[in-house]
């Protein structure tokens, strides 16, 4: 079971360590690419603030976006800013977030995130976890995915699996460990099974196609290494 608790600890602790990495950059850094195509290291800044946000709205019964043109206009406003005002904003947001989280509540209800997907409001935390996780990641400042804690390595893979389970257009897959050890099972039924075999960083990387994709992971002789949809 979801351990709500645990995991806004855990969202404090990530979010601390993502503004005191942030706080070491300077104006000029914010415009540079970061490693998500099309977006600087101020749009994944803006993102995050207003991500946060978003999942106020969430937990308060509100639509999680107003629309996603809406999502897109913000993040662009908001991409430029000096250093100083985005740091204020991932601190405010981020303790807006929170806040929203510490009254009495039924954590095991159902809230409504973008594009009609749901989940339970335990679940929440983690979700907002990954966000800053990830996208400290593709700040493109030093944070790899191998520097991820395992715990959460561990369980983004477990999620991320599940997410591509059941689809047709991925074929079965096993990911293992460097030692050949299973660490997780996803895609669908159809086509030839195909084993990943490498460190976690890299499975994860793979599963949400972040940082080589994959392209260190190795493949039994005669398999391809499957390509993903995008997330």
């Amino acid at each position: 079971m979801t351990d709500h608790v645990h995991d806004l600890a855990s969202v404090r602790e990530a979010t601390e360590r993502l503004l005191n990495a942030v706080a070491k950059l300077d104006n000029a850094s914010l415009s540079q690419e970061s490693h998500l195509p099309g977006w600087t290291r101020g749009h994944i800044l803006a993102h995050l603030a207003r991500n946060a946000d978003a999942l106020v709205n969430v937990f308060e019964g509100r639509p999680m976006y107003e629309s996603a043109a809406a999502r897109d206009a913000d993040i662009e406003r908001d991409s430029g800013r000096p250093l100083e005002e985005h740091l204020t904003d991932l601190r405010d947001s981020g303790a807006r977030f929170l806040a929203t989280t510490e009254p009495a509540q039924d954590w095991q209800r159902t809230v409504e995130l973008r594009n009609g997907v749901t989940d339970l409001a335990a679940n929440v935390p983690f979700r907002r976890l990954v966000e800053v996780e990830l996208h400290h990641v593709d700040l493109n400042i030093g944070y790899e995915l191998s520097d991820l804690p395992e715990e959460f390595t561990d369980r983004e893979i477990a999620f991320l699996a599940d997410r591509w389970s059941g689809r047709p257009d991925v074929p079965p897959v096993t990911l293992t460990g460097p030692d050949g050890a299973p660490v997780a099972r996803t895609g669908g039924t159809e086509g030839a099974p195909v084993t990943l075999r490498g460190p976690k960083d890299e499975l994860l990387g793979w599963l949400a196609g972040r940082g080589h994709k994959g392209a260190r992971l190795t493949v039994a002789a005669g398999d391809r290494l499957p390509e993903l949809p995008a997330l």
